[in-house]
């Protein structure tokens, strides 16, 4: 058996498949699973459209690709699966929010270009995101891949960052956000928690991810994340922070020709390779809920570290009770 609704995210994209109508059922099909995981890899990231809106459907989808993994922040909310790992849940709140302003509009849970779990050592396979509650205006989330970015990148950009690696921290306060920020941009509110996570990471070891890599297809992947940067091991003076801040805002610049962004519909489910895309939140108006689960594949492409410190370079995760 294979699946026949298959098509391009968008045809004017180097990335992305559509599959319609998957059921929980065709999850367990070895030939379906091979071929789903063979689409994966070749695109990057898939849709999944006209799929179960529930729980189980989600844990069977994301079961596909990969055992589940743990999210490294306890303090993220958990969905409870029955003993199963991975499932967390990401809700805005109108009447507790962190709000911020740029091109003059005020939106709430506006998140920039980012690859998960990039404060870790390791970072995860994927993502599987699956919308609870749609907010009625924005809400959108973007997906940007690395190999597309490398191709459409600056060649002068690309070689000053050739061999470098990005210091990455869990610092999720946006008015610290060092790196790629819109122009205009004031936070208006802060994001609750946020401090009380800063604070509370300060004193872990910081991450290191390459800037480029390459795939095992052998193709080339851009992979700097704007959100939680905190400068280039090695350059952290002005020189590399000019540098940095040229690569992010190039790379805000490039992902308006080079990127998907995806309305939620109740029977949607998307997933991503964490170690290729970036994704983004385009955040709504405050006044509006928005609620998403979220899985977390395992697995990794081993090529992140933690900076070594007195104590000698250590794997750790980042826990909050």
């Amino acid at each position: 058996m294979v699946l026949k609704d298959v098509k391009p995210l968008r045809e004017d994209l180097p990335f992305g498949v559509i599959i319609r109508g998957m059921t929980k059922e065709q999850t367990k099909d070895p030939a379906i699973r091979r071929q789903v995981n063979e689409l994966f890899y070749k695109h990057g990231m898939i849709l999944f459209e006209g799929v179960e809106p529930s729980s189980d459907m989600q844990v069977a989808l994301s079961d596909i690709f990969g055992p589940l993994k743990e999210h490294p922040v306890y303090s993220v909310a958990r969905v409870d699966r029955e003993g199963k790992p991975g499932v967390v849940e990401i809700a805005h709140n109108p009447e507790d929010t962190g709000i911020v302003e740029f091109g003059g509009k005020q939106v709430a849970h506006w998140l920039p270009w980012h690859m998960d779990h990039a404060y870790n050592g390791e970072l995860n396979r994927a993502g599987v995101l699956r919308p609870i509650k749609i907010s009625k205006d924005g809400g959108l989330t973007g997906f940007c891949d690395g190999v597309a970015l490398y191709k459409a990148f600056p060649k002068d950009l690309l070689e000053e960052l050739e061999g470098k690696q990005i210091i990455y921290t869990l610092n999720t306060l946006m008015s610290e956000m060092r790196f790629g920020l819109p122009d205009g941009f004031r936070e208006i509110s802060e994001k609750p928690g946020a401090r009380e996570m800063y604070e509370a990471s300060r004193d872990q070891p910081r991450a290191l991810h390459p800037a480029i890599w390459t795939l095992p297809s052998g193709e080339r992947c851009l992979h700097v994340s704007p959100w939680m940067a905190e400068g280039i091991y090695g350059m952290e003076n002005k020189e590399g922070d000019a540098l940095l801040e040229d690569v992010c805002q190039t790379i805000n610049r490039v992902a308006k020709s080079q990127s998907y962004w995806h309305k939620w519909r109740p029977t949607d489910m998307a997933i991503w390779d964490n170690c290729r895309m970036l994704h983004a939140v385009s955040g709504h108006p405050a006044d509006q809920e928005r609620k998403v689960q979220r899985t977390t594949i395992k697995g990794d492409y081993g090529l992140g570290s933690f900076e070594p410190t007195e104590q000698g370079e250590k794997v750790l995760e980042v826990a909050f009770e």
